[in-house]
């Protein structure tokens, strides 16, 4: 369990204020017709103005290199979209996941938005996973089991009659995009890992409307739901401490 000392956190702490701040600016370009590739641009610029770096762009898993500096996913693509040509449209819900690295350190976050006026269906699902991210994130403190935020997800997402992904798990975040500890967004009861204070973790819930399972597309990188029904997904990269988490990926 990596603990971080008070110039790790610093540093830290300003790249995910560059993903926070991305996020936010983003948003007003969201309307029907941006294709994907455009909004990929706005946040690679963005990035860059910040002196950060995309940290998406060039990551390697196994052989296969991620082309971009965001992950785009629409509707029942859960995460790691890589943007394109797709136009968004209305009624679409899009995820938008940006990592940052500057002076050495990362920052991630994620965050789903509304393309114009969406279902009621995707509406909920949306403000399920959001919640659900919260209630996890009450339960990250100096510790604590990590269970404690994976069993608060998962609880308050199946009690909504929706499904956390098994798959695809948060995880520690600072000199290194995925550190240890992993987050998952459910309960396994073998997992006895704690929470200690000065850890810095991305806490991160993918919710499907139908089935849990997913699958990766031939691109070797776009997770899609099983069943082809929409996911959600919000992510926050916090600072462990002995009361609640700082919420690194704030702007404020």
């Amino acid at each position: 369990m990596l603990v971080k000392t008070p110039g790790e956190i610093t540093a830290i702490r300003e790249s995910n204020k560059i993903v926070a701040g991305v996020l936010s600016y983003i948003e007003k370009f969201l309307n029907p017709g941006i294709t994907t590739l455009e909004i990929d641009d706005l946040v690679e610029d963005y990035i860059k103005s910040r002196d950060g770096f995309p940290a998406f762009k060039g990551y390697k898993v196994h052989k296969n290199i991620f082309p971009a500096s965001s992950c785009i996913s629409i509707n029942e693509e859960v995460v790691h979209g890589i943007p394109g040509s797709r136009k968004l449209l209305e009624g679409d819900i899009v995820s938008i996941d940006v990592g940052v690295k500057k002076n050495g350190y990362y920052g991630d976050g994620a965050k789903t938005f509304a393309i114009g006026e969406i279902s009621p269906a995707k509406k909920k699902l949306m403000k399920i996973a959001e919640e659900s991210l919260y209630l996890g994130l009450e339960n990250a403190t100096d510790g604590n089991y990590i269970n404690d935020v994976s069993m608060a997800i998962q609880q308050h997402v199946e009690a909504a009659g929706f499904s956390v992904v098994r798959d695809l798990v948060g995880h520690g975040i600072g000199k290194e995009l995925h550190e240890e500890p992993p987050i998952p967004n459910y309960y396994n009861s073998g997992y006895r890992a704690k929470f200690k204070e000065g850890m810095t973790v991305a806490i991160e819930p993918m919710v499907n409307y139908g089935t849990y399972k997913v699958k990766v597309l031939g691109d070797k990188w776009t997770y899609v739901t099983a069943d082809g029904k929409p996911s959600a997904h919000f992510e926050h990269s916090v600072l462990i401490t002995k009361g609640q988490p700082e919420i690194l990926t704030m702007e404020n």
